[in-house]
């Protein structure tokens, strides 16, 4: 074979060999696992956000997510408040098995008595252990809730490879916090203390000064997005699971200056001087308004990350809220129609309570500017993550959303029922059936004789026509449900369905 004729072999063979690594590259790419980016909003009520009705507050990333995905406008939390609701979308449970069911505190507000809230324990199956079975880098940016770094309950132990931010709820209603907590370590931020349920006397002439205590110089939401943003720079070229709980709009109202001045003046408000809790704020509606759209920037910012660094078409953002809007700390959810005019708020089993936005987008695959009635709760999120991914959720007590979200909602699985059960405020229990809603509250008090009052929720959404007395049979299969779904918890406090829980007496 002459010089030539060799030399292009060689370049041949070079070329057939670039051809296959680049095929096989491809190929790989395909097959990559999707990235899955789950961005949780505090005490967000259902039409606090434009793309749920809301007039007043600015939302133009989230109203950007719900055009380029789908909008889901009967999904639910799996229950009423911070802590459980957490542990239920983490773990695939509703109220009746979870491990948590309420807002089990310990320790106190000041930075030496921090202590969380009642830890998951050791070998509980969580979603980032899930992910980890495939191969996926696991992050969370933001407030956990769900035990502190010496427990069991430290993200470290429950799937995270990293985390950022508050492990305390109680240290989270401080958004200038002295300190956020980074992989088991207390990082000190540039903020004195604030006692942030400090009143101020309103028969009082205030100074700037009196406003000014509540206020510092490091927000901890804009570090969250920065850490979140660092950690998809660092994990792009392997599917990662981001879990960003951010605290907004959860009281105190405190939100960056230039964010309360985009609403200064649009609103006929009054100061807010702590009476009912959280810090006090001048302006109240206009902190509130700020903190929504800050936190649509933060969605912004996400959604320009993936695009620069080319994920856009390989990652799933979904964004949800734990659970209905709060009714204190200057919070007006009245004024801005939060709930949309349903019944109840955060703490509550009604639709105000419960009732949840959930936006998804993945380009080329959930159809855009799309909007799903089906009915569906967050501890669907394991089970749609694992048929996402390939893996096994356990024994979950969800469903999977993916033929839903990939537009064949000829191929999603349905349900008989969701199911509620709430230890709190006087013990709470709800039932979805169909069209039809269930709802026992105040059950602790005397659990053998209240009784259901029963909506029709596509009738009268606003749950105000109890429709009970028309309808025995639907109360008797209430009560089986109930009987069915129902396992006794690991500790009294949380049992009032037979009224166990120890009287003061017994103490």
């Amino acid at each position: 074979m002459s010089g030539l004729k060799k030399s292009l072999f060689f370049v041949g063979l070079m070329m057939m060999a670039i051809t296959v690594f680049a095929q096989q590259k491809a190929k790989k790419a395909t097959k990559r696992l999707p990235n899955i980016i789950y961005i949780y909003a505090d005490d967000l009520g259902y039409a606090d956000i434009g793309p749920y009705g809301q007039t007043k507050i600015k939302t133009p990333n989230l109203d950007r997510l719900a055009k380029e995905g789908m909008k889901f406008t009967q999904h639910y939390t799996s229950t009423p408040v911070c802590a459980p609701a957490r542990c239920m979308l983490m773990t695939g449970k509703h109220g009746g098995h979870s491990y948590i069911r309420g807002n089990y505190e310990m320790g106190g507000f000041p930075d030496s008595l921090e202590a969380g809230q009642m830890p998951l324990p050791e070998g509980i199956l969580t979603i980032p252990k899930m992910l980890k079975e495939v191969g996926y880098a696991i992050a969370l940016t933001g407030k956990w809730g769900l035990g502190m770094n010496n427990t069991s309950g430290s993200p470290l132990k429950q799937g995270f490879d990293y985390y950022y931010g508050y492990l305390d709820q109680k240290q989270s209603h401080s958004f200038y916090p002295t300190h956020l907590w980074e992989n088991d370590k207390a990082v000190p931020l540039n903020n004195s203390f604030i006692d942030v349920h400090r009143q101020l006397d309103s028969t009082k002439t205030l100074t700037d000064a009196d406003w000014d205590y509540f206020k510092g110089k490091a927000y901890s939401q804009d570090l969250m997005t920065k850490k979140a943003v660092h950690f998809i720079e660092g994990h792009q070229d392997k599917p990662f699971f981001l879990y960003m709980p951010y605290t907004i709009p959860h009281v105190s109202l405190q939100a960056p200056e230039e964010y309360i001045k985009k609403y200064i003046g649009l609103f006929n408000e009054r100061p807010y001087y702590g009476q009912k809790g959280y810090a006090a704020t001048k302006y109240p509606l206009s902190t509130y308004a700020a903190m929504i759209t800050y936190l649509d920037d933060q969605v912004g910012i996400i959604l320009a990350e993936i695009k620069k660094l080319g994920l856009d078409e390989n990652t799933v953002i979904m964004f949800s809220s734990d659970n209905g809007a709060a009714f204190n700390g200057g919070v007006n959810a009245k004024f801005f129609n939060s709930v949309n005019g349903s019944r109840g708020l955060k703490m509550d089993v009604y639709e105000g309570g419960i009732r949840e936005p959930l936006i998804a987008r993945w380009p080329g695959k959930i159809p855009a500017n799309t909007v799903s009635d089906f009915v569906s709760v967050q501890f669907d999120m394991m089970a749609t993550f694992a048929e996402l991914t390939g893996t096994k959720a356990g024994n979950t007590d969800g469903i999977s959303l993916l033929p839903t979200l990939l537009g064949m909602p000829v191929k999603q699985k349905q349900r008989e029922y969701i199911y509620w059960e709430y230890p709190e405020n006087g013990g709470q229990l709800a039932i979805r059936m169909g069209n039809w809603k269930g709802v026992k509250t105040a059950v602790r008090k005397n659990p053998k004789k209240i009784a259901w009052q029963i909506f029709n929720i596509k009738n009268d959404r606003f749950e105000a026509q109890d429709i009970a007395a028309e309808h025995p049979e639907l109360a008797k299969r209430f009560d089986e449900i109930v009987k069915k779904e129902h396992q006794v918890a690991h500790i009294v406090e949380w049992e009032f369905l037979d009224n166990r829980a120890p009287k003061k007496s017994d103490k």
